[in-house]
């Protein structure tokens, strides 16, 4: 479904934020400008206010006398929208322009001369008070309030034009900037739909692995996904080789058994000995089919522990003999691998050990630097006090069904299991003979 897709949802999200930001940033401008008009109205309504003072008389007898003719015309004019009145301290109104015939506008009684007040009163109007004391020649003062008032529809005009205009051109920024975000998002992810395809490639068969060139946050996820896929694609490939080594080595006791039944009587040695052998080959094979090789992907593994384990196992089980088991290791084995692969590396060549020592095995873990190995970063290192392998027999002992003492009981698949492992784990086996103890010595190194 489109709703699940990524694309679509930050998508969605950045529509969801901008409308948010853009009705907030209209809020605030809207109502910054309607401030910004109303106190341009109150300056101007003052400047109305100085100008009837300008043009005011007193005369002798204290009374106000105001020019029939004034310098704004719109107080001449009925229903101009802008009026003006001038009232003494009792309320008795001396003076009205003709635009305020008919029309009552209040004012605040009790100012202090020289202070104003600006309040929207009723009938829609915005009013400024003014306070005056008058003196004429006379010496005579008169205490007068100038109300001047504009009618609303001057502010409500202008912050209505200025939404307008202000909506029309958020509108116009807001698509601009959705369509912006979606050829910024359609290009930021196209490495995601690049690793789709090329999947979906791999699906068809028609690649072999991510080989794209992608950017560095997904390099890393692209190297985690091919190693699986190699691994998968050779754990795959091991279990059809596993099959038809187990159908090719079947066949030749098949053949056997088949010929030992034709006659009256049967050779029971003879069957008894191609059912073992065919025992061993099943048991190899499922061993080899079930080993995983190196995976990224799996959790860390710490080396330490797991031979500590397996030693401690081996002493309850040769406990007669009495063995002497030294463990050296380093501060920090981890590794990423699999822990059945490292128990039968590490077991296998333990048990040899134990079985083949007169009374010391020394094992030792360590942690190689590039000095020492640029391709490998872990040495395990087995050793016993035995008698060791003979040279002739180093490469024969790590094929199947060969056994170093063939008077001892076994299959003789443990060392060729672990040799196979190594080389699954691109790692390297290395026998020799132990300097200290005598016996023999086996390397495992690790990348």
């Amino acid at each position: 479904m489109k709703i699940h897709s990524l694309s679509f949802r930050l998508s969605v999200s950045s529509i969801f934020v901008l409308t948010a930001f853009f009705y907030l940033v209209a809020f605030v401008l809207e109502q910054s400008f309607r401030e910004g008009a109303e106190k341009a109205l109150k300056e101007k309504l003052q400047i109305h206010i100085y100008s009837l003072l300008s043009v005011a008389e007193l005369t002798d007898s204290g009374e106000l006398k105001m020019p029939t003719t004034l310098l704004e015309p719109r107080f001449s004019n009925p229903g101009s929208g802008l009026y003006a009145t001038i009232k003494q301290v009792n309320n008795v109104l001396k003076w009205r322009s003709i635009s305020a015939t008919g029309i009552d506008l209040p004012s605040v009684l009790r100012l202090k001369p020289g202070e104003s007040t600006f309040v929207k009163g009723g009938g829609g109007r915005f009013l400024l008070n003014y306070a005056v004391i008058w003196e004429n020649e006379a010496g005579l003062e008169q205490y007068y309030i100038l109300t001047v008032a504009e009618d609303e529809h001057y502010v409500r005009g202008q912050v209505e034009q200025f939404k307008n205009t202000l909506r029309a051109w958020l509108l116009l920024v807001g698509f601009l900037l959705v369509f912006i975000q979606f050829l910024v998002l359609r290009w930021s992810l196209k490495p995601l739909r690049l690793i789709g395809n090329d999947l979906e490639q791999i699906e068809a068969g028609n690649k072999s692995r991510l080989d794209g060139q992608y950017p560095l946050e997904l390099k890393g996820v692209a190297g985690n996904l091919n190693a699986l896929i190699t691994s998968e694609r050779a754990h795959l490939e091991r279990y059809r080789n596993t099959l038809a080594d187990l159908a090719h080595s079947l066949k030749t006791p098949l053949a056997i058994l088949t010929g030992c039944i034709e006659p009256d009587v049967v050779d029971k040695k003879t069957v008894t000995e191609q059912i073992s052998r065919m025992n061993e080959i099943v048991e190899y094979q499922l061993q080899k089919a079930a080993a995983k090789g190196q995976q990224q992907l799996t959790g860390e593994v710490d080396l330490s522990i797991i031979l500590e384990k397996i030693i401690s196992s081996l002493k309850k089980v040769y406990c007669d003999k009495q063995i002497n088991f030294s463990f050296a290791q380093s501060d920090n084995c981890m590794m990423y691998l699999e822990e059945g692969d490292i128990y039968e590396i590490a077991g296998n060549l333990l048990d040899n050990a134990a079985k083949w020592c007169k009374k010391n095995v020394r094992v030792s873990l360590s942690q190689l630097n590039r000095e020492q190995s640029s391709l490998f970063s872990v040495l395990l290192q087995i050793e016993d006090d035995g008698a060791g392998i003979p040279k002739e027999k180093l490469d024969l002992i790590l094929q199947r069904g060969v056994r170093a003492d063939e008077h001892i009981q076994g299959h003789g698949i443990g060392m060729a299991v672990v040799n196979e492992l190594i080389e699954l784990l691109d790692g390297k086996l290395v026998a020799g003979k132990s300097e200290s103890l005598g016996g023999m010595k086996w390397q495992v190194y690790l990348p």
